[in-house]
């Protein structure tokens, strides 16, 4: 009996043939894919070692040609084991719910260690949906789902291209204001937030990657863009997070002048200290920044939180 990460492991009546318990394989032991296995079960969702009996057989998944698998040595961390069991030029590449945990993890600056013992799984099966293109169970998806904060839409990329918020609202929401730290805490680091200005056509909402840095919001654009109007004008700058799953979320207005970096030395400190690049691409390099006058936020939440 051999068997792949993702495969269904089928234990039958010996009488009748019938299925009396399945689940995934999200866990091998050895390489050749010899018993035991982690499976996760279909019926409680935990996940148990398993030595298949004589009543149990392996449904095989189709599956791309894997790598080869390589331990880690000594003075390698965690991530940096995972990182040596990346494909290699001409393996597959991740189907689009692995890239979906991965950056969702990433995001969150969690290893793969941390999500995989949230999620009740094996860090080897949490490799494997992250680099395959693999068709995780939808047991696996809510359990994801859970460990990093999400949804199993959102892992599954659902509403993509639909507006948030078409959910339906709480039966009984509660609606708060943030303090001014709740309010930084949530514009965090850096993110995608929007820059609401005026321009000659009327008022323009644009949304941008941005920084926090030294208590300053900051963003790069390019000169004669909308976002480039905003520099010697008191703007709004706001950032939001809609749980669609759950119909509740949070934002953040922030509102204050807005001034272009121009000296050298303050312009290389920002870009050192930057942790994301803008998503539109090409030369960006005016840097922009916030101070905020006013930072306000709301959040909505079920009444009884």
């Amino acid at each position: 009996m051999r068997a792949h990460l993702g495969d269904q492991l089928v234990v039958e009546s010996p009488a009748t043939g019938a299925t009396r318990r399945d689940g995934e394989i999200v866990g091998l032991h050895h390489e050749d894919g010899t018993p035991p296995y982690d499976v996760r079960w279909s019926d409680t969702d935990e996940v148990t070692l398993v030595f298949p009996g004589p009543d149990a057989h392996i449904h095989h998944v189709e599956h791309r040609p894997a790598r080869t698998h390589e331990p880690s040595r000594p003075g390698m961390d965690e991530t940096a084991a995972v990182s040596d069991r990346a494909p290699l030029d001409g393996a597959p590449d991740p189907g689009d719910i692995g890239r979906r945990v991965a950056a969702e993890r990433k995001r969150q600056g969690l290893t793969r260690a941390e999500t995989a013992r949230r999620a009740r799984m094996a860090p080897d099966y949490l490799a494997y949906l992250e680099v395959q293109p693999a068709d995780p169970s939808l047991a696996t998806l809510i359990s994801l789902a859970a460990a990093l904060g999400t949804s199993v839409a959102a892992l599954r990329g659902g509403g993509i291209d639909l507006p948030p918020g078409q959910g339906q609202a709480l039966l009984h929401p509660r609606l708060r204001d943030l303090d001014p730290d709740e309010c930084r805490a949530r514009l965090s680091t850096h993110g995608v937030g929007r820059v609401a200005v005026s321009t000659p056509d009327g008022p323009a909402v644009i949304p941008v990657n941005y920084d926090v840095i030294d208590d300053e919001i900051v963003f790069r654009t390019a000169p004669g863009s909308v976002a480039a109007a905003a520099v010697g004008t008191n703007i709004a700058f706001e950032v939001d997070h809609v749980d669609e799953a759950m119909s509740q979320g949070w934002s953040v207005l922030v509102a204050g002048p807005a001034r272009l970096v121009m000296d050298p030395q303050a312009v290389q400190r920002l870009a050192d200290r930057s942790h994301t690049k803008p998503w539109a691409g090409g030369e960006r390099e005016m840097w922009v920044s916030i101070k905020a006058r006013r930072l306000t936020g709301r959040l909505i939440s079920p009444g009884d939180q």
